[in-house]
């Protein structure tokens, strides 16, 4: 432990031995220092202390840094070569690192002469030499600055004198340039250690080095609180000590001073903990009592670094790192994004409440970037703030107790106005486009922590931006179920402080209905709706806001099954934005990217032509690098290939990879995404093994990047069983849905859409296998529960009972299976349309086990009708159809052989 401490142990102070001259032989010429030394001189008696060795703390721990400041001893018998510099914050254990080696070295007798200097002021320094001197020499102590140069003129090495060796020990310097003209001599025969809190480089250089002391390890910091507790007889869960050494930042002098507190005050830890965590509460009250300190303690944890504020505010440029660490004060301990701290919201606070400037400078100009930089440098030298320019995303970091102590003595309208002007530097930094994962995150958690210290302040007048921004950037980087969590936390919150019909609370639940849309949730569905009228209510019907909410109503729609309806919404949704924002306004353009989407979820495969002339217009207004832009492009190549492209389709995702690398990054999810398509097209255009191989290769990524549990990871694993299947290995395509189906069930539960999707997978390839007899069993088993879940006419549920009739029909009942597609058809005329490919699909398939089931001739008939249907939808050059024309043949063959006219 660390703390200034009294011990009376091998002292010599200036009334101890006299010192009576050298032994015979003892020294040789002294000729250089006839000036200083009197005829007659008293004997020293060797070894000699001079100056107090603060007392060992309670409990010490030993640590790494004293072996650092003794790696230079050579065999333990020669002195140190170099000065070493321990350098950290206040309250790091320092003194008592160099007390512990200083009582080493003198009771290993190392050291013929060890001096300690309580090193707080030049005047001290010189003093503390003073007393040396007038101990070794026959220099009077009245005049320190004589005293001191004739004490430093003995330390040099001299080939004709017996060495002495020496250890000088100066305790807390605290300006490099006390110790000007007063560093000890490097010597072979003496060593000297300085214990200070400044970091500058004039305390290193040849014969010196820095050793930085930090916080205790967690270990370190869990013994030490348990040492100190049962030393009184108290024995706490050791978890709970664990816990208590992370609230306090592993700080030393904290750790003792709540522990001497957790006894005084007879709390158990959990308790005390407790009350840590209580904002409300000041430090100073959670701690002992100035007059109650521990280890002969005379700070509190709580003043511990006050002298290094003011020292530091007095720096240049002068009064400015009070206020420039009372804004990091209110941000993540364990990183600041540089821009943050050198924002234009961040330079005018420090230009209003600077403390003072150097005369001749106005007081009223404003302050640079370059100045709240070299203020950061100052915060650093002093070791309130460690500062790594090489690090921009995570440059600052401040011990947590350091930002406490800064912000609690703030009064209330400070205090408020410093949370909303950091809330404004966090949103100033915040990029549109998230390119950088890591700035990205450290913005995220310094919001989080920006809401922790000050939750009422970023809610008045209004919920500030920064709030929805965070929750944004969770969804944007692909954590769509944080997004959710959070968007649900601030809805209400927003409810709770402003009201539930104030805007802010509207806008925080339309995110909640928008994130919950893209996690898949169903349940949102009815939010939605509900906010709509409450939106349309307050707001009315041509506010931004309640156009959102009327987009986010259409996509639960289409999610629905009805993607008809969810075209038809857009549709009349486009015309308000069109009169409201404007054609080229951003809002108004994704309008026109939903509809074209939802037209091609209905069957439209031709709306290809609606996305060429938006990128057109999205080139232009948003430039060639904006997301929306780049997803326009995705959303074209998709529905290229749908309408039958499936080589262009590939060759699309393949150009636009290289730019949503560029653009956004490997990791973006948006760039996940568009390798997942990259590896579908080239599946779709007939080459399913590299399909396989490329979710193969994304798979990897996306576990990492976006884990386990994300529903994009898990529809990767569920492609990658498809393509498994359809480049041959349907056995390997089962065991792939086999292990993804237990996951499905459990992150997304049983009646999610996916979940029956896996479901319905699982049982088709397990079929493909060779396990034919038990498909139409399991798709039996699955046609209610997708009933029930998305109701008789979603999609899916046409697709159950599609593949139902198919394997019925593998299964080796024809007519069940013309039955089955009999009854589908009608169903599918009326929910997708005539020309939807799944409802050609059935027109194929019906036809096929119409032929199966004795019928050659009316399934040729009715494959001739489909064909030239395929061919007008289609395009001649698709697949499917080419399928068509090979099973027309087909079956006219076998019209033929049985006799029958063509």
């Amino acid at each position: 432990m660390n703390g200034p401490t009294a011990d009376p142990e091998h002292t010599r102070g200036s009334g101890g031995n006299t010192y009576n001259g050298p032994a015979a032989g003892q020294y040789g010429d002294h000729s250089t220092q006839n000036n200083y030394f009197p005829s007659t001189r008293p004997l020293v008696s060797w070894p000699l202390q001079v100056g107090v060795i603060p007392r060992r703390a309670d409990c010490f721990q030993h640590r790494h840094a004293v072996d650092q400041v003794g790696a230079a001893l050579d065999d333990g018998n020669a002195a140190v070569l170099v000065g070493q510099v321990l350098a950290g914050a206040g309250g790091v254990g320092k003194t008592q690192l160099a007390a512990d080696y200083a009582r080493r070295a003198w009771h290993s007798g190392t050291a013929d002469l060890l001096v300690w200097i309580t090193a707080s002021t030049r005047s001290a320094i010189m003093s503390g030499y003073a007393q040396a001197a007038a101990e070794v020499l026959p220099v009077p102590p009245e005049n320190p600055e004589d005293a001191a140069r004739a004490f430093l003129a003995w330390l040099e090495p001299r080939p004709t004198t017996v060495p002495r060796r020496w250890l000088i020990v100066l305790d807390d310097v605290s300006s490099p340039a006390d110790l000007s003209n007063l560093w000890p001599p490097t010597s072979p025969h003496g060593a000297t250690v300085v214990t200070t809190r400044r970091r500058d480089a004039a305390l290193s250089g040849p014969g010196r080095r820095q050793v930085p002391v930090g916080m205790f390890t967690p270990g370190e910091a869990t013994s030490y609180l348990q040492a100190a507790l049962v030393e009184r007889g108290r024995h706490e869960p050791e978890q709970q000590l664990t816990h208590l050494a992370a609230d306090l930042g592993h700080l030393p002098l904290a750790l003792s001073q709540a522990a001497a507190y957790l006894i005084d005050a007879e709390l158990d830890c959990a308790t005390y903990r407790r009350r840590l965590a209580d904002h409300t509460r000041r430090l100073a009250d959670l701690l002992p009592d100035a007059d109650a300190l521990p280890d002969d303690q005379t700070t509190s944890t709580a003043a511990a670094w006050s002298l290094s504020i003011d020292r530091a505010d007095q720096l240049q440029p002068a009064g400015l790192a009070r206020p420039l660490l009372e804004v990091a004060a209110m941000l993540d301990p364990n990183g600041i994004p540089a821009p943050v701290l050198t924002g234009s919201a961040v330079l005018a606070y420090l230009a209003e409440h600077r403390t003072h400037s150097t005369p001749g400078h106005d007081q009223a100009a404003p302050i640079t970037a370059e100045q709240a930089y070299d203020t950061l440098r100052v915060l650093h030298r002093l070791s309130l703030i460690d500062h790594t320019p090489g690090t921009p995303q995570q440059a600052v970091h401040v011990h947590q107790l350091i930002q406490r102590a800064v912000r609690e003595p703030l009064p209330t309208e400070r205090y408020d106005q410093l949370a909303r002007t950091v809330a404004d530097a966090l949103t100033a930094t915040w990029p549109d486009v998230e390119r950088d994962a890591a700035l990205a995150r450290a913005l995220r958690a310094n919001t989080d922590a920006l809401t922790r210290h000050a939750p009422g302040a970023l809610y008045q007048p209004e919920a500030h931006a920064v709030l929805y921004r965070t929750g944004a950037s969770l969804g944007a980087t692909g954590q769509v179920t944080a997004a959710t969590a959070y968007f649900r936390h601030l809805a209400d919150t927003a409810h709770t402080r402003l009201g539930p019909d104030h805007p802010n609370t509207l806008t925080a639940r339309y995110n909640l209905a928008y994130w919950l849309r893209r996690a898949g949730n169903a349940d949102g569905a009815a939010d939605c709706e509900q906010l709509l009228e409450d939106t349309l209510r307050v707001l009315g019907p041509d506010h931004p806001n309640t156009l959102a909410a009327r987009s986010n109503l259409a996509h639960w729609q289409g999610q629905a099954g009805d993607a008809a309806a969810a075209a038809a919404s857009l549709a009349e949704l486009l015309e308000d934005r069109l009169r409201v924002l404007g054609p080229d306004d951003p809002y108004t353009l994704t309008a026109r990217h939903n509809l074209a989407y939802w037209r091609g979820r209905a069957g439209d495969v031709g709306g290809a032509a609606d996305f060429e002339q938006l990128l057109e217009d999205m080139l232009r207004v948003l430039g060639a690098d904006h997301p929306d832009t780049l997803t326009t492009r995705s959303s074209l190549a998709r529905w290229r290939g749908e309408a039958g492209g499936a080589d262009g389709a590939a060759a699309d995702f393949e150009q636009l990879l290289p730019d949503r690398l560029r653009v956004s990054g490997p990791d973006h999810p948006d760039t996940l995404t568009t390798r997942h398509d990259l590896a579908h097209w080239r599946g779709r255009a007939g080459d399913p093994a590299g399909a396989a191989a490329g979710f193969e290769q994304l798979l990897p990524d996306r576990l990492r990047v976006l884990g386990p549990d994300h529903p994009d990871t898990l529809t990767t694993r569920h492609d990658l069983a498809y393509w498994r299947g359809r480049a041959g290995d349907a056995n390997g395509a089962a065991a792939g849905f086999e292990q993804l189906l237990p996951d499905r069930l459990q992150v997304l539960g049983p009646d999610h859409p996916d979940t029956l999707t896996t479901r319905h997978s699982l049982a088709r390839w397990r079929g493909e296998a060779g396990q034919a007899d038990g498909v139409a069993a399991s798709l039996a088993a699955l046609l209610p529960d997708r009933v029930r879940v998305l109701g008789p006419d979603h999609p899916d549920t046409l697709t159950t009972r599609h593949d139902l009739a198919h394997w019925r029909g593998r299964a080796g009942d024809a007519d069940g299976a013309v039955a089955d597609f009999e009854q589908l058809l009608p169903d599918r005329l009326r929910v997708l349309g005539p020309d939807h490919p799944d409802t050609l699909t059935t027109r194929h398939d019906l036809a096929h086990w119409r032929g199966r089931a004795g019928d050659p001739a009316g399934a040729a008939a009715a494959l001739a009708e489909l064909l030239a249907d395929r061919m007008r939808v289609l395009g001649p050059d698709h697949p499917h159809t080419l399928t068509t024309r090979h099973d027309l043949a087909h079956w006219r063959g076998e019209t033929d052989g049985r006799g029958s006219v063509r």
